[in-house]
């Protein structure tokens, strides 16, 4: 059986005065040797993207982080500079994709952004700038060059008992990588809240009534996929799930 092919939304960039659709590296590798799937990169197109038509073709869905932000007028906000950087091409890619994936039972892994959308795609809100919010911590990356450093594992989260992420990982304290400006404000009705930072932040969710594997993480798994045990195990997780729904969809 040939291996499954996983769909990552891209990001609208622009280099050197060109435009790209572009996903960094980190997750395409973690997808490839942590799920042992193919990737597929889905252009951030606002027009012109079929979801059905994508999700006809691949076996999963991987919904990376970046640096931009999902437009507040996507959960009822008015939008400020703080909010920014957008990205509609991408809203407009992911969101779709993400609720129609969860409708045809595709498994889902959202991280960083991902989990933002995956809230936002089913009636949730997000909070800009929570390190200014009272008894928040300051979870922004850290100013450094050295990528090992600025994606260092160093925050506690505590994972739920009973729920699907301790299937996974455990109930109980895990360290991860998590960082982030922006967090899930009121948490979609569909979503059950799977881990939280010792600040109350949540950092994980799953989707209450979903058909398949349907994880988002606030935190970095990809970058370690390979060196922490946490993060590999997260997207072997996410690999099975894919692998089986190949192998049920092989079958009819």
């Amino acid at each position: 059986m040939p291996k499954p092919v996983v769909a990552i939304p891209a990001d609208f960039r622009t280099f050197d005065g060109n435009v790209w659709h572009a996903t960094p590296h980190q997750y395409v590798r973690a997808a490839v040797e942590g799920s042992g799937v193919m990737a597929f990169l889905v252009p951030a197109l606002e027009n012109g993207n079929d979801a059905d038509a994508i999700l006809d073709r691949v076996d999963g869905v991987l919904v990376s982080g970046s640096r931009t932000n999902v437009h507040p007028s996507l959960y009822g906000k008015e939008a400020t500079e703080n909010d920014g950087p957008f990205d509609p091409g991408r809203d407009a890619t992911s969101l779709p994709l993400i609720r129609c994936a969860l409708e045809r039972g595709v498994p889902l892994l959202a991280i960083c952004r991902g989990i933002q959308e995956l809230n936002v795609a089913l009636g949730g809100t997000l909070a800009s700038e929570i390190q200014d919010m009272p008894g928040i911590w300051d979870h922004r990356k850290p100013d450094v060059s050295d990528l090992d450093t600025a994606y260092g594992i160093r925050q506690n989260v505590i994972v739920k008992e009973g729920s699907c992420l301790a299937s996974v990982l455990g109930a109980g304290e895990v360290q991860v990588n998590s960082l982030h400006r922006q967090a899930i404000s009121k948490a979609a009705p569909r979503l059950a809240v799977e881990a939280v930072a010792e600040d109350g932040t949540i950092e994980a969710v799953s989707v209450i009534d979903a058909k398949a594997f349907a994880v988002g993480v606030q935190w970095h798994p990809e970058y370690w996929v390979g060196r922490d045990g946490p993060s590999s195990t997260l997207f072997k997780a996410f690999g099975d799930a894919v692998r089986a729904y190949a192998e049920a969809k092989t079958k009819g």
